[in-house]
């Protein structure tokens, strides 16, 4: 492993090359294999999903379209659905993504050119699958309208102790936050922080709430 920040604000696994340059091939492999190796696993929450679809309801006018990343059985956008009433699509980079409704197989570090600005709310809990933090939460405020909010699931267990070549980003909770600002570099921060009702593996899940700064 490797970190890339001299103060250890956070780690990321390294994925290098026999030239010591980033191998994209691996890491796409390696996502589609642990996609593969945990489809029966279930890690969303619908209880989570609850207090996040209040939290819209109680914000928004309208909430007509949501994008979900890193979904595996795509039950986020299903559920996120029948929650808000919203069109919601889901991502996934494994080729198992043409198994599940609303969900295309895409690289969650993208945009698509028809997404930016387009979604009303964005959601993962699979924030420790980046092997760039900082280029992926860009490519999603992108896509989030003036008026959208993000939100990222996170847990002490996404730490970096949890760093691996499956889950390639870990940061203590506490950090968060703070990370969040410098990535966004004046154009987006965490506005709030909600609190699931249930657990995962015994630890409390949070869930920064991300807006665009608009001035």
């Amino acid at each position: 492993m490797e970190n890339n920040q001299p103060n250890q604000l956070y780690t990321l696994f390294s994925y290098k090359d026999g030239e010591s340059k980033f191998d994209y091939d691996r890491y796409k492999r390696v996502q589609q294999a642990g996609n593969l190796r945990k489809i029966q696993n279930i890690w969303v929450q619908r209880e989570t999903l609850e207090v996040i679809a209040e939290y819209l309801k109680a914000r928004q006018k309208t909430t007509t379209e949501g994008i979900c990343h890193g979904t595996r059985r795509g039950l986020e956008q299903k559920w996120f659905t029948e929650l808000t009433g919203a069109n919601v699509i889901g991502t996934e980079i494994s080729d198992s993504a043409t198994q599940f409704s609303a969900t295309i197989q895409h690289d969650f570090h993208e945009i698509k050119a028809e997404w930016q600005n387009k979604f009303d709310f964005i959601y993962s809990n699979s924030f420790d699958h980046s092997y760039d933090p900082k280029l992926a939460i860009n490519a999603w405020m992108r896509s989030l309208k003036d008026t959208g909010f993000c939100f990222i699931e996170h847990t002490h267990l996404h730490g970096s102790a949890g760093v691996n070549e499956t889950d390639p980003f870990g940061a203590q909770l506490e950090i968060m936050p703070y990370l969040i600002l410098l990535w966004g570099q004046g154009k987006f921060s965490v506005c709030d922080i909600l609190t699931s009702p249930v657990k995962v593996l015994g630890h409390e899940i949070s869930i920064f709430v991300v807006r665009k700064e608009i001035f």
